[in-house]
């Protein structure tokens, strides 16, 4: 299907060619400043065939936003999709796959054993009733059994 190329680079993808989970280069920002910034498709789902539902997406946000900063200081942000089929982790520099792919597995093992949803209330959160650890959790370890193949994009 021939389409006029977009401002978003995501829309530019043929979301039917690829083959979720994975983890791709979404686009890389050179800052005035020589600074760069990294944006990461971490797609857990595969496109118009499932999604997270949205306590789980609200609450991967969450864990994963707090956990990962625990490993590293090159993250900047880990954004939902509008779609519920995964996330954008935005990151310092240009950080190889494999620092990118360890970055996530070690987060997703911390999510994996949490207790609880950080900030999930009323007080830190817009919408704090809206998470399940459970379905989190369950998300994380579908990614995680999928690990030899994130770098995989197109099947």
């Amino acid at each position: 299907m021939d389409q006029e190329r977009m401002n978003v680079e995501s829309f530019n993808l043929d979301h039917r060619l690829v083959a979720a989970p994975y983890i791709r280069v979404a686009d890389t920002k050179q800052l005035p400043g020589g600074d760069v910034i990294t944006k990461f498709d971490v797609r857990f789902t595969q496109p118009n065939a499932a999604h997270l539902e949205m306590d789980a997406v609200h609450s991967l946000e969450h864990l994963f936003a707090e956990h990962s900063r625990n490993h590293s200081d090159k993250v900047i942000d880990f954004s939902p999709m509008g779609c519920q089929t995964g996330f954008y982790l935005m990151m310092q520099g240009a950080p190889a796959f494999e620092e990118v792919a360890a970055l996530i597995e070690v987060t997703l093992n911390d999510v994996l054993r949490a207790a609880e949803v950080p900030a999930a209330n009323e007080v830190q959160c817009g919408w704090g009733a809206n998470h399940s650890l459970e379905a989190a959790q369950a998300a994380a370890s579908g990614f995680l059994a999928e690990r030899a193949g994130w770098d995989v994009v197109y099947a």
